[in-house]
């Protein structure tokens, strides 16, 4: 994923570069409204209506933020943000859903999306989120260019500058969450986080009630750097308080 922090600082060097906005919304009505607020805060936006639309528009790249409706006529949003998540530029997304669709804000975040609201709701307050995301994504590429070079735990090699991960020379292959979730646990190995501690520290916000999706990405990311998953050796659940990274030659076990 480098291009991720690349593209960012392109854009810090264009100081009059607006950022841009896609928004993929079938609701005309909310996208003119949201489209309207976004513009006063000095953004480029642009409104898709339509599924397959939208995702012609994200594929070709170069935008700042996704906001995405689940429900579209056309390709879907779930399947959208998957496809978004194959690609070799990290999009921010905000994803936006009816109440009555829980099951499908959960499958967001887990495919990868930064944030949700559920419908109804606050225009201010998604324009605040959306502000508050492009901080946090200029940061971590800030972060990674002041903390250089690569990161390394035992085998495991972290680069944040291309966005790589590798155990013993041999490439992971992480999404955009599982590798911002493996290079937080290494920058503070051997401490101890709290599901809702990572919620804030990974995803930037405290989604309160959606602290299994941390389950879910711990899991994965287990499958793709333990030996046996089912044994971690590297990623320990610590009963009661919450998961760390283990430094190396601590004991390998899920401490109680």
């Amino acid at each position: 994923m480098a291009g991720f922090y690349r593209s960012h600082l392109r854009h810090e060097l264009l100081m009059d570069h607006p950022k841009r906005i896609l928004i993929v919304e079938d609701d005309v009505d909310i996208a003119n409204v949201l489209s309207l607020h976004l513009r006063d805060e000095r953004y480029e936006v642009v409104h898709s209506a339509d599924g397959n639309e939208g995702l012609r528009l994200l594929e070709q790249g170069g935008w700042d933020a996704l906001i995405l409706d689940l429900m579209l006529p056309g390709v879907d949003g779930l399947e959208i943000c998957r496809r978004a998540r194959a690609m070799t530029r990290y999009t921010p997304i905000i994803i936006t859903s009816a109440r009555s669709s829980e099951v499908h804000r959960i499958l967001g975040l887990e495919l990868g999306a930064d944030d949700y609201l559920a419908k109804p709701f606050s225009v201010l307050e998604l324009v605040a989120r959306v502000k508050a995301l492009l901080r946090r994504v200029e940061a971590m590429a800030k972060d990674s260019r002041i903390d250089g070079g690569s990161v390394r735990i035992g085998t495991l090699t972290i680069d944040p500058i291309t966005r790589d991960a590798t155990d013993s020379g041999r490439p992971i292959e992480l999404t955009p969450r599982e590798f911002d979730l493996l290079y937080f646990f290494a920058q503070h190995p051997g401490k101890v986080f709290s599901r809702m501690d990572l919620l804030n520290a990974v995803w930037g916000y405290q989604h309160e009630g959606y602290e299994h999706t941390v389950n879910t990405h711990i899991n994965r990311l287990r499958a793709k750097i333990e030996a046996d998953p089912a044994q971690p050796e590297r990623i320990l659940t610590v009963w009661g308080r919450g998961y760390k990274l283990a430094l190396p030659g601590e004991p390998h076990k899920d401490a109680p």
